[in-house]
């Protein structure tokens, strides 16, 4: 085998290309990562095919969006950890710039508006439906046993019960990788859980971030929340928006309805999903508010490609902590589903036609189903959009 060529570009046209790759990444993390891989290892050759699919291994076992954590690293490849940096920001800036655009459009135009009460209901049936086909989908990777199913049962019932998400990730993880006699993990993650819901008050969460509310969107908190978001991304970008959340929807600072609609506009963006955030810190808190929250939901992407890569690489060869990821990704798809089922039950209050909207809901779900291409997200939700402007006070 021959060695790849040496990568000669510099540090502007490293950005530049970065910056086009995010001003079409479009379609979600999968379509992001096939568009870096076809420029960047088939046509130019930066690193060999199998070195490629190795790195995307390391990216999908690690927290954050696994696009940009790619970005960050062939960054590296080429130019060093200023080419890392350089990659990483290039790749996001786009869709941030956007985010921010949205934001204040959303704030300007569209927030308080009566007369769009009933177009952003049918945005946010879409983006329900939109979010079950997510978790079918993690959760078809990753739920892969009994046991491993058990765990995201369980951990369902423990996040709508009250257990803090922490408590949650934390004993499943440890559970699952102490490869105790089959269906023993379930069963330990649900006594766990009967035990906090006994012992501890009754909180949406009761992590550290929340306890650092002090009633105003200070960009200190929403940092942190964009941080615990960032750190506990598994298994894909929808990972992040119960944590996210809890910590913003959670303290009043904007309420649910405003947070689906952020999580709809980042469907249509071209950015990584995660890119929610953005728009969250903007309604809770200003530009300052949405710079703090995008701060903390990317710095974990940028720091384990930058500063943690080759130990990280080291310690997933061993299999007692791809089981320890493991029992966390299952514990993560409960709690994406917890948080489906509590945004569910928030829209079916406002709803005044229960059926009409659970139809819609199928018909969207539907859709997400059977049609593929970058396109579905955005055109879902703008169908759901229409439906719900046409149907007026029938929704």
């Amino acid at each position: 085998m021959t060695a790849p060529p040496p990568i000669t570009i510099s540090l502007p046209g490293l950005f530049g290309k970065f910056l086009r790759f995010g001003a079409l990444a479009f379609g979600g993390p999968v379509a992001q990562i096939a568009m870096v891989r076809e420029e960047l290892v088939d046509r130019l050759g930066w690193i060999s095919s199998d070195r490629f699919n190795r790195l995307l291994a390391v990216m999908q076992a690690l927290p954050g969006p696994e696009a940009h954590e790619l970005c960050v690293h062939m960054g590296i490849v080429a130019r060093g950890r200023l080419g890392g940096l350089l990659a990483g920001l290039g790749f996001m800036l786009p869709g941030f710039l956007l985010m921010l655009a949205c934001g204040w459009a959303y704030m300007r135009f569209v927030a308080g508006n009566a007369d769009l009460v009933t177009l952003l209901t049918g945005v946010q049936i879409a983006v329900l439906a939109i979010i079950l086909r997510a978790i079918h989908k993690i959760g078809g990777h990753i739920l892969t046993n009994a046991d491993l199913w058990g765990i995201g049962l369980v951990a369902l019932v423990a996040t709508v019960a009250g257990v803090p998400f922490w408590i949650t990730l934390a004993v499943a993880g440890l559970a699952y990788a102490a490869n105790l006699p089959r269906g023993a993990a379930p069963i330990i993650l649900a006594l766990v859980s009967l035990a906090a819901c006994a012992l501890l008050p009754a909180s949406p969460d009761t992590g550290i971030v929340q306890t650092m509310a002090t009633g105003a969107a200070a960009p200190l908190a929403l940092f942190l929340a964009g941080l615990k978001g960032g750190l506990l991304t598994f298994g894909g970008a929808y990972t992040a928006i119960p944590y996210v959340r809890a910590d913003t929807v959670g303290r009043g600072w904007l309420d649910d309805a405003q947070f689906l609609d952020g999580v709809a506009i980042a469907n249509a963006l071209p950015a990584p999903l995660v890119i929610f955030a953005t728009f969250t810190g903007y309604v809770a808190g200003g530009f300052a508010g949405a710079l703090a929250i995008t701060a903390g939901m990317f710095l974990p992407a940028f720091a384990f490609s930058m500063l943690f890569f080759e130990r990280m690489e080291a310690l997933l060869t061993q299999p007692r902590l791809h089981s320890l990821l493991d029992g966390v990704a299952a514990a993560a798809v409960g709690v994406i589903g917890a948080t489906l089922v509590d945004l569910a039950l928030v829209l079916h209050e406002r709803m005044t036609a229960s059926l009409v909207g659970g139809a819609m809901f199928l018909a969207v779900l539907a859709g997400a189903y059977r049609l593929k291409g970058a396109w579905v997200a955005p055109a879902l939700i703008g169908a759901g959009a229409m439906a719900g402007l046409l149907l007026g006070g029938n929704l």
